[in-house]
């Protein structure tokens, strides 16, 4: 049997544990309240690299695949077999080159699109940080960024950069304010909303204390 002593160590320790389980949860929602659509950066940038290879790979492999059988074909267009066993020579040997051929693009353009889009969350989380806002804006910058590496890195001529520009503001700007609505719908609305909603309700103050006094 336990002494009064023990009793009140065990219970010291008993709420010093649950303080500590309700100041980690607390730290937890406020720091999926201050993430980007409630998802930290690190848990956000798995996601999204994760989603956006698949996303590659699906058509990497479709496009690959597809190619290599039209390929195939050209190249084979000289020599048709004309037996049975021939043509399914023929056809396994197609299935093999499109299958190798659809999991070696997969794997490369979803290597090439996780990295794109590391690339842009990394420069939105840099800007984020830098600014201490996180608003369209940031999300606005990270996409143009993005779409000028993507022109550089492929060589586009100007008039291509240009259209990819455009996309990449386009895209950037529907992302960031479908963000900000999130963020604005949490409790936690960009500087920006807080800065016209600031200017409307002084506003509304100002024609309220002018209709007071008699001077409207």
């Amino acid at each position: 049997m336990s002494t009064p002593v023990e009793r009140e160590i065990q219970e010291a320790d008993r709420q010093e544990k649950e303080k500590r389980a309700q100041w980690r949860e607390e730290q937890i929602k406020e720091l999926r309240l201050n993430s980007r659509l409630s998802f930290p950066y690190p848990m956000r940038l798995m996601l999204a690299t994760s989603l956006s290879f698949l996303a590659g790979a699906g058509l990497g492999i479709s496009y690959g695949a597809q190619s290599a059988g039209f390929r195939f074909r050209a190249e084979n267009a000289h020599r048709l077999p004309n037996s049975s066993t021939g043509w399914y020579l023929y056809h396994k040997s197609k299935n093999y080159h499109m299958a190798f051929a659809g999991i070696r693009e997969g794997l490369k353009m979803g290597t090439k699109i996780s990295v794109w889009t590391a690339g842009f969350l990394s420069i939105e989380e840099m800007f984020d940080r830098y600014r201490g806002n996180r608003d369209c804006f940031n999300t606005i910058i990270a996409s143009l960024s993005v779409a000028g590496g993507f022109s550089l890195w492929n060589r586009f001529p100007i008039t291509t950069a240009a259209r990819t520009a455009k996309t990449g503001l386009a895209v950037g700007l529907a992302y960031g304010l479908v963000q900000d609505a999130l963020s604005t719908a949490k409790g936690r609305p960009p500087a920006y909303v807080d800065l016209v909603l600031g200017r409307s309700r002084r506003e509304n103050e100002r024609m309220e204390q002018l209709d007071q006094s008699g001077v409207v």
